[in-house]
């Protein structure tokens, strides 16, 4: 009787091990064949595992700033569950929906190969979980490791629907940096005392942007700077000597922000669950969506110091520019505690010079273990415009409603989701005409353009070849005003290449790309009047999201998707949809 088993089944470190034991007991046939057998189940189980979780979705009353009001939470937390995996690992999250919105869920950061339908942008990869509906999340963590996050990605949810991803490396492959004695997730986000989704709509129907939030938090607590906030306050104690890698995510909605702990500097060494080649810094910055891991020496004298987060923004539009604090406290016995922990001294709210000088020092680690393999050769050039807008709207206060666009073209969601369009080739759902440049070039970052503001609407999309090269430049405009911009790419990481001020130059810009080790990540940020390069290889056949991450941007339609084409190979095609995929 012969067995034949699949090599994809199991990781190539588990191969490699096989493949010498297998050598130590071809002299033995029949004993080797059934230790063969046993190595391989021990071993597979030892290596990767099926990590199980159950998100319940339910409404509940929560607390802050003096308001008391219900929220969309999963298991009656706010912020949401941590999921903890380990690289190679397969997670199987349950989602059942309770509340009385359609739900998503979006596991940001993680590349789905192939598996678009746990991916969880509602109408893009999946319909909606309705109220009283489960649907299962199966997906495998594969070539990744690091912080990662989840959110709600339907309407404005995310604003109290998110949590982090903790990946760990393989077994026995330590981080590529001194290994810390703990660890901390810090997850940065916004609260409204009001109802977010009431909020937004009151917006909508005045066509114009809803009311910022009312205080930033760290770990869903404001901290002691905010009224009825003693209680709600976060703290992370310490001991004197001690390394902490601190996980910082930014889950807010519509604002960068930058982080730093008073007298205590950081070494960052990953962005993104990419490692990095390590820098210090008294302050970080970190846009919505991003994330940034960092070492903190615990070096300074015990006491109590604050650790604070407050808004990046260099132009002059609404933000919430007031700044969320937490504790970092020592364990050991103080003498003489001042009344008050000293705050960080973060950059000013408006400081372009530090936002411009940190993105400029992140670099990929790029070694034999962790290469950047940044395409050289590109066969597809794409350069996206960036700009506001106004639509008539008779029944908006002054007659128009804001938009967004990317080629002057705001995205029309569609009400079948463009996976299963793709997949199933259903007709009509959405176009693959989506222009690789704008039809009209100006001068993108002169004068404010205050006329001939309307832009063009539709479910438009590009389509690209598998295995292709792309790059794409992010040009922002001065279309009412130019502002900075954090875009996502789903099921994918993408090289930061170049970024710069003003109008992209193909001629002199492209000389001075990063093709060496340039930052890889997924989440990237187009500074204020100015260009950001990326590029990719499109090896994961799909329909992948592409969007700012700001949601009041997003829901103006600042987005658009790439139809990325099946290969020739039957493992380069998109999988088949799960039975329980939700129904439109």
């Amino acid at each position: 009787m012969l067995f034949f088993f699949q090599p994809c089944l199991f990781p190539n470190i588990l191969l490699s091990k096989l493949l010498n034991m297998e050598k130590n007991l071809l002299s033995f046939p029949l004993l080797g064949f059934v230790w063969f057998i046993v190595i391989i189940i021990s071993l597979s189980a030892a290596e990767a595992a099926i990590k199980t979780y159950q998100f319940d979705v339910q409404v509940n009353n929560v607390s802050r700033l003096c308001h008391a009001k219900p929220i969309v939470t999963v298991n009656g937390r706010f912020p949401g569950p941590t999921i903890y995996v380990r690289e190679g690992d397969r997670v199987q999250i349950n989602v059942t929906n309770h509340a009385q919105y359609n739900m998503s869920i979006h596991w940001h950061g993680l590349k789905q190969y192939r598996n678009g339908w746990a991916d969880g942008p509602a109408y893009i990869t999946q319909c909606p979980i309705q109220k009283g509906n489960s649907y299962l999340y199966d997906f495998n963590v594969t070539g990744q490791r690091g912080t990662l996050w989840w959110h709600a990605h339907i309407l404005w949810l995310r604003a109290t629907v998110y949590g982090a991803i903790v990946i760990m490396p393989q077994q026995g492959k330590p981080f590529p940096f001194p290994q810390p004695d703990k660890e901390e997730v810090i997850l940065l986000g916004e609260w409204w005392n009001a109802d977010v989704e009431a909020i937004v709509n009151e917006g909508n129907k005045l066509g114009l942007p809803p009311n910022t939030s009312d205080a930033h938090t760290i770990n869903g607590k404001p901290g002691p700077f905010f009224p009825c906030s003693e209680k709600h306050t976060f703290t992370m104690e310490v001991e004197q000597g001690k390394t902490y890698l601190l996980r910082i995510i930014n889950a807010a909605l519509n604002d960068e922000l930058f982080f730093g702990i008073a007298d205590h500097d950081m070494t960052v060494v990953e962005i993104d669950a990419v490692y990095t080649k390590p820098f210090t810094t008294t302050a970080l910055l970190i846009g919505p969506g991003q994330t940034t891991n960092v070492l903190v020496r615990a070096n300074q004298v015990p006491g109590t110091y604050f650790m604070s987060t407050r808004t990046f923004i260099d132009v002059p539009i609404p933000v919430d520019n007031k700044t969320a604090t937490a504790i970092f406290q020592y364990k050991e016995k103080v003498i003489n505690i001042p009344f008050l922990p000293k705050l960080p001294n973060l950059p000013s709210s408006n400081d372009s010079k530090f936002a411009l000088s940190y993105n400029r020092k992140l670099r990929s680690l790029n070694t034999l273990q962790y290469p950047a393999n940044v395409p050289l050769n590109v066969d597809r050039n794409l350069f996206y415009t960036i700009g506001l807008g106004m639509n008539s709207c008779p029944s908006c206060v002054n007659g128009t409603r804001l938009t967004a666009s990317l080629n002057n073209i705001s995205f029309v969601m569609p009400e079948t989701a463009l996976l299963e369009a793709h997949f199933f080739k259903i007709k009509g759902v959405f176009r693959t005409d989506f222009p690789d440049k704008p039809s009209t070039a100006f001068n993108y970052t002169g004068a404010p353009l205050t006329a001939n503001l309307a832009t063009m609407k539709g479910t438009r999309i590009s389509k690209i070849a598998f295995n292709s090269s792309v790059e794409l430049v992010l040009q922002d405009t001065n279309l009412l005003t130019v502002e900075s911009h954090p875009f996502h790419l789903h099921g994918y990481n993408f090289f930061v290449v170049g970024s710069g001020i003003g109008n992209f130059d193909p001629k002199k810009d492209t000389a001075n790309y990063n093709l060496v080790d340039p930052p890889e990540r997924n989440t990237v940020g187009v500074p204020t009047g100015g260009w950001t390069a990326i590029r990719f290889r499109a090896d994961n056949p799909g329909v992948w999201f592409f969007h700012c991450h700001l949601e009041l941007h997003t829901g103006w339609g600042l987005k658009t998707a790439f139809v990325v084409e099946d290969g020739a190979g039957a493992d380069q095609t998109i999988l088949s949809p799960p039975k329980d995929l939700p129904k439109c």
